[in-house]
């Protein structure tokens, strides 16, 4: 075997359709980095491909006979965790087993064309090995059953009326902030959220989130207050969210404009309108995800005065967005993802003492 054919990435596809599994194969075939050790049409068939020869990624489809997609990935990723990519369709009943599987860990999704399969999912190749290559860089070693740790939930909270917590992250940012968000008191300070999503799922991760959270969580709307026991995520899609001083109030202002760092919402356009409006009295935190959104504007909080930090390689999904606003300066400290909620409050606290 030659060096080159040593580091293909190696992939196991798992569909019901054998044409879905065909198509995939032929097209992840003919990319010299990647090799498919196994097709498989169920999760059972699944199983044993991977105990005998372990893959660098799988992509799972969702709807399969004997045990949906979903299921599969909640049993395997505590035992083996392997960085996965949802092969989902976009209905409103498909965005909500995709936000399931993201939770859960899988580290990307791929929309299935609803119809014209032999047409339209080729066409989706280049894009497909793209982020298979993408996805067999992501750690999932944290998600290991023995690995888990419990996030400290936050308690004895002072005055926060005039407080601003702002959170950023991307790959990997479902499932830490469906872990962190509950953490939260229900009288937090208000907090302000950009996870890059498409537009349509925020609306459905925010639902989700209420449901979990102590906070009231909704997907950010014009004129929005920022105020205690309300969580703001930004709406995926065609603009940016910002911040406003409002007389004695904070408020949410949808703008327009061109994605910064390839992203819209951005992080970084957030926390800039942050550290203008807010200053001193902001916490900030950016999470795992891929790229340099958010450094910058982490860095403007911190030299306005603010309190930042990032979430540590160990416990990141892709230590590419805290890593940066590591070494930009714009983050404090590093520190364990179950530890943010409970420093982002204190920091708040110790600016009021």
């Amino acid at each position: 075997m030659s060096m080159l054919q040593k580091h293909r990435i190696r992939v196991l596809i798992v569909d019901d359709s054998a044409l879905v599994r065909r198509i995939l194969s032929d097209g992840i075939k003919r990319d010299p980095d990647l090799e498919v050790i196994g097709e498989a049409s169920n999760p059972y068939a699944a199983r044993d491909i991977m105990v005998e020869n372990r893959p660098d990624v799988i992509t799972l489809d969702v709807e399969m006979p004997k045990m949906d997609g979903v299921t599969f990935l909640k049993h395997y990723m505590p035992v083996m965790p392997i960085p996965t990519i949802m092969i989902s369709s976009l209905t409103q009943q498909g965005q909500r087993i995709t936000l399931d599987a993201l939770e859960s860990g899988a580290v990307d999704f791929i929309p299935k064309p609803q119809v014209g399969v032999v047409d339209e999912l080729p066409k989706l190749q280049e894009e497909i090995n793209r982020r298979i290559k993408s996805a067999a860089q992501i750690s999932v070693a944290h998600l290991k059953r023995e690995n888990r740790r419990e996030v400290r939930a936050v308690t004895n909270l002072g005055s926060t009326t005039d407080r601003v917590i702002a959170i950023g992250s991307s790959t990997g940012g479902v499932e830490a902030l469906t872990r962190i968000l509950p953490a939260f008191p229900a009288d937090a300070p208000g907090i302000v959220i950009v996870q890059h999503m498409p537009g349509g799922f925020t609306h459905s991760f925010a639902e989700r989130l209420n449901e979990l959270c102590r906070m009231q969580v909704k997907e950010a709307e014009e004129g929005d207050r920022v105020q205690p026991g309300r969580i703001l995520l930004a709406p995926g899609g065609l603009k940016h969210m910002t911040v406003v001083r409002s007389g004695g109030q904070y408020r949410v202002a949808l703008i327009d404009g061109d994605p910064v760092n390839y992203s819209r919402p951005s992080v970084d356009v957030l926390l800039n309108s942050v550290a203008r409006a807010a200053g001193v009295n902001v916490a900030a935190a950016i999470l795992t995800g891929m790229g340099k959104d958010g450094a910058e504007g982490l860095l403007a909080i911190r030299q306005a005065g603010g309190r930042t930090l990032a979430q540590d390689e160990e416990t990141s999904v892709v230590f590419g967005m805290p890593s940066v606003a590591w070494s930009l300066g714009g983050a404090e400290s590093l520190a364990p993802l179950e530890n943010i909620p409970a420093l982002l409050v204190n920091a708040l606290q110790r600016r009021d003492n």
